[in-house]
């Protein structure tokens, strides 16, 4: 049994590392370098450093509340949140779903392939950063290539405990209300092939994402 999710841990790492090859993923291939990527405006203006709520409405599903934590990946929020306000993720979709893994979006071609136009500091271990949030089920993390500078607007949301992550990613916050939905979202997928890949016509639209307070 150990040795089985053992296994399992490395395959699904091994996953998020060739999603590493798809712009901004958890694992693909990496197309990051397609189109070059600017420095994010949150990296050059005051971070948030403080918690911040963040509702997103997800067509046919309902509500997620996200509790953003910005004393623990500051740049992290604060581009999250700069998006948010610019209304970047309204319509967008979950393009990438993994049942017992992990629900992925932000992508405005839903292709797994493109992000905002900027990266930003990739705030986990790995690269010198010291976050503290572990990724249990309903944290949100930031989808990136090889490249651990590369995170731009693609994020994920663990439906399990994906704690292998830790170090590798950069987690932000938690979903505080709405776990069921990413629950949902992530059982009734039909995922393509082994990485998760949805046909279009059935990713799920994120209707809107919105700062809120609670």
């Amino acid at each position: 049994m150990k040795t089985a999710k053992i296994m399992t841990a490395f395959l699904l790492a091994s996953l998020l590392a060739g999603c590493a090859q798809k712009t901004q993923t958890t694992s693909q291939t990496d197309g990051a370098s397609e189109k070059p990527q600017e420095t994010a405006k949150a990296e050059t203006q005051d971070l948030i450093e403080e918690t911040v709520y963040v509702e997103m409405e997800v067509e046919n599903y309902g509500t997620i509340l996200l509790e953003l934590d910005g004393k623990a990946a500051p740049v992290t929020v604060t581009n999250f949140v700069n998006l948010v306000n610019d209304k970047f993720y309204d319509g967008i979709t979950f393009h990438r779903i993994m049942d017992g893994f992990m629900i992925q979006g932000g992508d405005p071609t839903g292709t797994g392939y493109n992000g905002s136009g900027t990266t930003i500091t990739g705030e986990f271990a790995q690269n010198g950063y010291d976050n503290p949030i572990s990724h249990t089920a309903g944290t949100i993390s930031m989808a990136r290539s090889n490249d651990p500078n590369s995170a731009s607007s693609q994020f994920f949301i663990c439906v399990a405990d994906d704690q292998f992550l830790d170090g590798s990613y950069a987690a932000f916050g938690h979903v505080i209300e709405g776990m069921d939905v990413c629950l949902k979202i992530a059982s009734d997928a039909k995922p393509v092939d082994d990485n998760g890949t949805i046909k279009p016509e059935e990713q799920p639209v994120i209707k809107y994402a919105k700062v809120v307070e609670h």
